[in-house]
């Protein structure tokens, strides 16, 4: 019986992917559950399990875009696993015998395998008087240097293609490499290569996302800083606790995130969204955290985020970042959002001006933690400072809203004792 294999759905809207490797050769024997291809949607890569046992009959090339729902290999399920023995030739060559039930086929095997080792011998016996022959035959072309000048040229760093030789049959003698000067042009002696590669169908989808986000929205950044003295204290004075009672770190992305949430509250407008003519405002926050995958850029989402502590936070951010480093994250796990935090800081990024993730309203970027003098109580002091960028679509956003929005993360993250653990420290960290 051959069993057709066709692409299954990724996830919602989602009409075609595209065959980023196949894992299998053409007429492989494959195991049911095995994996036999990654395929690339725009929103994550997905690997394709054999859907039962035999052997397979590849119906796409690697790039090729398929429909979901369309053929891509057939899987013979009649036919039974191979069984093979290998035994190495002389020359390192592995040569294959089919197992049988005769006992006494072990003697024809081990003749076998005297034959082909002299066969593989008389033919590196005939191959290298063919070598030596062909080592004699030296000719000059055009344009050859003689030793000595190869050795000038190259001292020089001077290709041989760049000089006209004077010799007999326009050898490159001695006297035309001393002469010869280095165009403007000459390339220097490092490597010149190139590669040329097909991006993959989600960099293609983030690129074109991203262009379509330029485009699009009237797009603005504003700026702030913020001082971390006091995340900074709270979790040196607390992060071991946590750790132990929760098994998770206590980060900065939980005081972002809660602080996001408090201020969407407040500003209502940043967690809306145009669709045509109307605007569509949440009143849930689910909140998208940008991560480095292997695969390029992921942004898997927080859900209802404002009914999560920072226990809550903290395990939800690590579960999303293993999937997304594992490449086991889902379409849906990155389906939606209503904002976007991306933190450029821990790649060491000072300042940036991130790029809305459509069609989301707005996304702040967080950077790196650099101690600058700061004014304190009118003095001059030294202080974690972290610079905060919110970019947003100016078309739903006013000025006076992404103004008071970052203030308002400001304000929290400089005050979280008060603004997001309600002045009870443990019983926000669930000590």
């Amino acid at each position: 019986m051959v069993l057709e294999m066709k692409v299954p759905s990724p996830g919602e809207s989602i009409t075609e992917v595209e065959i980023a490797q196949w894992l299998v050769a053409d007429g492989d024997y494959v195991e049911k559950d095995q994996a036999i291809a990654e395929v690339d949607s725009d929103k994550a890569t997905l690997e394709l399990p054999a859907e039962a046992s035999g052997i397979i009959t590849l119906k796409a090339a690697e790039g090729d875009a398929v429909a979901v729902g369309e053929v891509v290999c057939l899987i013979d399920t009649s036919a039974k696993k191979p069984k093979e023995d290998k035994a190495i030739a002389g020359d390192g060559k592995i040569e294959t015998y089919e197992k049988s039930g005769d006992e006494g086929s072990n003697d024809n095997s081990a003749k076998d395998l005297d034959k082909v080792e002299k066969k593989v011998e008389k033919t590196n016996d005939k191959t290298e008087p063919e070598k030596r022959d062909s080592e004699k035959e030296k000719t000059y072309a055009s344009g050859t240097p003689s030793p000595s000048a190869k050795k000038i040229l190259d001292e020089k760093n001077i290709k041989t293609n760049t000089v006209t030789g004077s010799g007999r049959d326009g050898r490159i003698t001695k006297d035309d490499a001393i002469k010869a000067k280095p165009s403007m042009g000459t390339p220097g002696s490092g490597k010149r290569g190139e590669e040329r590669k097909k991006l993959s169908m989600l960099r293609r989808k983030v690129a074109e996302r991203l262009v379509s986000a330029k485009n699009e929205t009237a797009m603005l950044t504003t700026f702030n800083e913020v001082d971390m003295s006091v995340i900074f204290e709270l979790r040196n004075q607390y992060k071991e606790d946590f750790k132990n009672k929760h098994g998770v770190g206590l980060g900065f992305m939980s005081f972002f995130t809660l602080a996001v949430v408090r201020a969407l509250d407040m500003y209502p407008d940043v967690n809306s969204m145009i669709d045509g003519d109307y605007k569509i405002t949440y009143d849930f926050k689910d909140i998208s955290i940008a991560v480095s995958g292997p695969k390029g850029l992921m942004v898997p989402v927080i859900r209802n985020a404002e009914n999560l502590s920072f226990r809550g936070v903290e395990n939800e951010v690590k579960r999303l970042a293993l999937r997304a480093r594992d490449g086991i994250i889902t379409v849906d796990e990155m389906t939606g959002g209503t904002f976007t935090i991306t933190n450029g800081g821990v790649f060491g990024s000072m300042l940036s001006t991130p790029i809305i993730n459509p069609p989301q309203s707005a996304i702040l970027g967080m950077h790196n933690i650099v101690e600058r003098a700061v004014v304190k109580n009118g003095g001059i002091a030294v202080a974690p400072v972290m610079y905060l960028a919110l970019s947003y679509d100016h078309r739903i956003i006013d000025g006076k809203e992404s103004v008071g929005f970052l203030v308002a993360i400001k304000e929290a993250l400089e005050n979280p004792e008060e603004l997001l653990m309600n002045n009870d420290v443990k019983k926000a960290l669930e000590l």
